[in-house]
C-alpha cells in the first residue's frame, strides 16, 4: 500500500509496457524438479514490518509443505522480494515469471502494487493470489481471470467495525470525522466508510487526505480539536495507524477514536494504554480454534513472539495453494483457476471454511471487531486486544458482508 499518484501510474504502465515486449517462453518441468513461486511483499517503508511478518509466515508454509513431500512429491521453492513501489512491483513479478521459472505469482500488502502485478499476470495468464491487500477496487472494476484474493476487502472491515459501533449507538446522528490515507487504497476505504454513514445516517463533518510519508500529525490533531467530532476515525495504513495512536494519546483529545483498518503489528506498535476503540481484523492469534491455536503454538515457539495476521494470511494461501496443485495434481493455469472458480472450501484456522467466489475471486471468509483491554490486564506485549465475535453470526450465510454483485462492478476477463 505504497503511495499511488500520476507520476507512479505512469512509471508502473511503462515497466509493465517494456517486460511484456519480451517474449514469454514456454517452461516444462521434469518431475523431480522444484516448482518455483513468485513471492513479493513490502519489506521497507511503512508496509514493511507487515512484510517481515508475511516472510515468516510464509517461510514456516514452505517448510510444512516441503517436509510433508511437497506438492505432487515435488519441493516448492519460493523466491521472495521486496515490492517496494508499484514500478518495481511489476517488474520484479516480470522476471519471476520470464527468466526465474515462477509457476505462480503470490504476495503483496501494498493495493497500489498489487494493482500492477494483477496486470502482469493477466498479461503473461499466469495465476497471481493476491494476499494482502485490502482496495475494494481490486476486486471491482480492476478484477481479472487470473487473481484471486485472500484478504477481506475494505467494505468487509467497514462492516466489521459498524456492526459493534451500531450495537454501541455510536453511529446515529454522531458526528465522524477521518484521516484518511491519500493513495488507493484509503480512497477506496474512505468510500466504504461513506456509504456506511449515509444507510446508518451518520454524518461525516471532516475528512483529511494524509500522504503516506507523514509521520507527525499535530496540524491533524489541531483539526480535530476545533472541529469537535463525536467520532475519529482512522482510514490509515501501516505504520502512520501507530505513529497517529501515540500522538492522539499524548494530545489527550476526548473524542473515542475507531478505525476501519488496522493489523495487529501495528496495534503492538501502539503499545497497551494509547490503543482505544473499535478495529477490524481478518484474524487474531486468540481465535479460538484447535486449528489456529495449534499454528500460534508452533510460530511462538519458531519466533519466539505470536503470529500477526499477515504471518497467518501468508500461512493459509501457501496452504492453499498447495492444495490446489495437489488436488488437481497441476500447475497450469487454467486448472488452478477452474478449481479455485469450483468454490472449493479450505481449512483457514478459523470456525468456518472458507472459499473463492467464482465471479469476482474474492475468498469468502469470517471477520472479527477488536477492542483493548483495560491498562493493565494485558499479560505480555502481545495480549491487549480483546477479539470480538465472528461476523457474520454462525446462523448468517458467509459473503453477506461482502460487497454483492450489484455493488462490485466486477467482470472477469
Amino acid at each position: 500500500m505504497t503511495h499511488y499518484n500520476r507520476r507512479t501510474l505512469l512509471k508502473a504502465s511503462a515497466a509493465i509496457a517494456g517486460a511484456s515486449a519480451i517474449g514469454f517462453p514456454a517452461i516444462s518441468y521434469g518431475q523431480t524438479e522444484k516448482i518455483r513461486i513468485g513471492h513479493l511483499t513490502p519489506l521497507t517503508g511503512f508496509l514493511g514490518a507487515l512484510g517481515a511478518y508475511a516472510t515468516l509466515g510464509m517461510r514456516m508454509a514452505e517448510e510444512e509443505i516441503n517436509k510433508a513431500g511437497g506438492v505432487m512429491g515435488r519441493p516448492i521453492e519460493v523466491m521472495s522480494e521486496d515490492s517496494v513501489n508499484p514500478a518495481t512491483a511489476a517488474t520484479k513479478a516480470q522476471r519471476m515469471l520470464e527468466q526465474d521459472g515462477a509457476t505462480v505469482l503470490m504476495g503483496e500488502i501494498s493495493s497500489a502494487s498489487a494493482i500492477t502485478i494483477m496486470q502482469v499476470a493477466a498479461r503473461n495468464k499466469r495465476l497471481f493470489m493476491q494476499i494482502g491487500a485490502r482496495s475494494d477496487t481490486l476486486r471491482g472494476k480492476n478484477c481479472n481471470k487470473y487473481t484471486f484474493h485472500v484478504d477481506i476487502p475494505n467494505t468487509v472491515m467497514v462492516n466489521a467495525v459498524g456492526k459493534a459501533l451500531l450495537r454501541d449507538n455510536l453511529v446515529k446522528d454522531k458526528k465522524f470525522f477521518t484521516l484518511t490515507a491519500d493513495y488507493v487504497f484509503g480512497h477506496d476505504l474512505l468510500g466504504a466508510a461513506k456509504r456506511f454513514f449515509a444507510a446508518n445516517h451518520g454524518n461525516l463533518i471532516g475528512d483529511e487526505l494524509i500522504a503516506t510519508d507523514v509521520t507527525d500529525f499535530s496540524p491533524y490533531l489541531l483539526k480535530l480539536r476545533q472541529a469537535k467530532p463525536d467520532v475519529v476515525c482512522c482510514n490509515l495504513a501501516g505504520n502512520q495507524v501507530t505513529n497517529l495512536i501515540k500522538q492522539y494519546a499524548e494530545f489527550g483529545l476526548p473524542y473515542p477514536i475507531v478505525g476501519f483498518n488496522l493489523n495487529t503489528a501495528d496495534a503492538w506498535a501502539a503499545g497497551d494504554g494509547n490503543l482505544s476503540g473499535t478495529w477490524p481484523t481478518v484474524w487474531h492469534h486468540d481465535l479460538d480454534t484447535p486449528a489456529s491455536k495449534a499454528f500460534v503454538a508452533a510460530f511462538t515457539k519458531k519466533h519466539e513472539k505470536p503470529p500477526e495476521n499477515h504471518a497467518w494470511i501468508e500461512y493459509i494461501s501457501f496452504k492453499i495453494m498447495a492444495q490446489a496443485m495437489n488436488e488437481t495434481k497441476s500447475t497450469d493455469t487454467e486448472k488452478l483457476i477452474q478449481y479455485f472458480e469450483k468454490e472449493t472450501q479450505f481449512d483457514i484456522l478459523k470456525s468456518r471454511k472458507g472459499y473463492f467466489r467464482a465471479w469476482d475471486h474474492q475468498l469468502v471468509q469470517e471477520a472479527y471487531p477488536f477492542t483493548v483491554k483495560a491498562k493493565g490486564k494485558a499479560k505480555d506485549k502481545w495480549d491487549f486486544l480483546a477479539l470480538g465475535p465472528a461476523i457474520p453470526a454462525a446462523n448468517e450465510p458467509l459473503d453477506v458482508i461482502n460487497p454483492t454483485k450489484e455493488q462490485n462492478p466486477c467482470t472477469l476477463t
